[in-house]
């Protein structure tokens, strides 16, 4: 799969230093293996994660066949939007393809600190916003590629 002409937009693009310091203070390292899953489709969505090394494949269940990858996500990308806005349940799958390093954030006090500050809250929104946007656009670009009878890029 072609990586997105359009990079995600990451945490360094789009929060202020001291709003990135103050998120990195709740933040976790961790390590996930190759081949784990983070998260599936309808799963409650209380953490999210900003990938340091390696790579996390979103995909999306699509029923009788294989589920169909989405995007592939590497460093400095945000993996998880679901965890801001109600249900909070994930909208699609993620699994690890190659061992990550990534810092860990749990869901809960990150949208306590947006609330404590109206502020950080703007930014945090306006950068999962983005983020949402383009995982749209990508979402779509791929379904079609997978499922239109021509392509996305056909003229038909």
């Amino acid at each position: 799969m072609n990586a997105s002409p359009v990079p995600t937009p990451s945490m360094l693009r789009a929060l202020s230093a001291e709003h990135r310091r103050r998120l990195m203070r709740v933040a976790r390292e961790v390590s996930i293996p190759q081949g784990t899953r983070l998260f599936e489709e309808g799963g409650r969505a209380d953490r999210f994660w900003i990938i340091r090394t390696g790579t996390i494949e979103l995909d999306m269940h699509v029923p009788g066949r294989r589920a169909a990858v989405i995007e592939k996500l590497g460093h400095n990308e945000l993996v998880g939007w679901s965890w801001l806005f109600t249900p909070r349940v994930w909208h699609l799958g993620a699994e690890a393809t190659t061992p990550v390093r990534a810092y860990e954030f749990d869901a809960t006090a990150v949208r306590s600190m947006c609330q404590d500050d109206p502020a950080l809250g703007n930014d945090v929104a306006r950068w999962v916003g983005e983020v949402l946007a383009h995982r749209l656009r990508s979402s779509r670009t791929r379904l079609l590629d997978l499922y239109a009878p021509y392509g996305a890029d056909s003229t038909v």
